[in-house]
């Protein structure tokens, strides 16, 4: 069982020193969530019961990639990811690029968490069209594993028409792509382009069984294999050894935890509130947890 860190809602200067805490104890890929701006926003946010955000406007959400550029340059081992990423909120070749140069810099430590998203306010500022989203990440996905790839590529499709182009640099390594989202179009989209799933609100295990369920039933349809995809689940229980080993053969491959979420009172009155309480949770986590697996 893999163990990432759930990092939203951190403050972008307590992102470095969460790497170096987050190596040191075993998590194997720390996340970071993507947005571009905060407004009034009219699209309803599909993660909360009243469809409105759970942050507002001093809220932090760094770059993704410059920030990962950073904890990559004081760590050697620990994987980054977004969860996830609104790729078809930008153009292909600033995605590519981005992307492309964070891999190599951190030695291929990047997983590409990507999303469709759900703010249409934002697809309005960046000159993106929000009604096409997914059919765009649909084609983007092998457009960028082709750009990766390296050498002189062209590509034809409906969304998307270049070359004969190259960039550079590119990884020595394939990067992954993660698919987020629950819904049947992000399901299907995991199944047939990506090499894992990444669930973005927290699951019980019964939710979690019928997300799973349908997972095999589209990678079947499409051809794939049932464990051709990394899962990665936010689970709803009580962290404790055991029950990962438990949905570690459901075929969960990692979940997903923010140990300061479940901080005892006794560690707030110590620690406060800011990074002392996130170091010391997670140094807690990986005690009672990451080394008893």
């Amino acid at each position: 069982m893999q163990f990432w860190l759930g990092a939203s809602f951190v403050e972008t200067d307590q992102f470095v020193e969460l790497a170096k805490v987050s190596q040191r104890c075993g998590i194997h890929t720390l996340t970071l969530s993507d947005h571009i701006f905060y407004a009034d926003f009219d699209s309803p946010y599909p993660y909360s019961s009243t469809g409105a955000p759970r942050w507002n406007a001093e809220t932090h959400w760094p770059d993704v990639w410059v920030t990962i550029g950073a904890m990559a340059a004081v760590t050697s081992t620990l994987r980054f990811a977004p969860n996830v990423y609104v790729a078809p909120a930008r153009d292909l070749f600033t995605v590519a690029k981005q992307v492309s140069t964070a891999a190599v810099i951190s030695g291929d430590r990047v997983t590409f968490g990507v999303g469709v998203g759900w703010c249409k306010e934002e697809f309005v500022q960046t000159g993106q069209d929000f009604h096409t989203r997914g059919r765009r990440l649909d084609e983007m996905i092998p457009a960028l594993r082709e750009l990766w790839a390296g050498g002189t590529v062209e590509h034809r499709g409906a969304h998307f028409e270049y070359g004969p182009l190259s960039i550079s640099p590119v990884p020595a390594r394939p990067v992954p792509f993660f698919v987020g989202g629950d819904s049947e179009p992000a399901l299907r989209r995991a199944a047939r382009l990506g090499d894992g799933w990444m669930g973005n609100r927290v699951y019980s295990e019964e939710r979690l069984d019928v997300v799973l369920a349908d997972l095999r039933r589209y990678l079947k349809e499409y051809g794939r294999a049932e464990d051709a995809l990394e899962i990665i689940a936010p689970l709803a229980v009580m962290p404790d050894a055991g029950t990962y080993r438990r949905f570690a053969d459901k075929g969960v491959t990692g979940t997903m935890a923010a140990p300061w979420w479940l901080a005892t009172p006794r560690e707030k009155a110590e620690h406060g509130d800011g990074l002392a309480l996130k170091v010391a949770t997670i140094e807690r986590f990986a005690e009672e947890v990451i080394s008893r697996m």
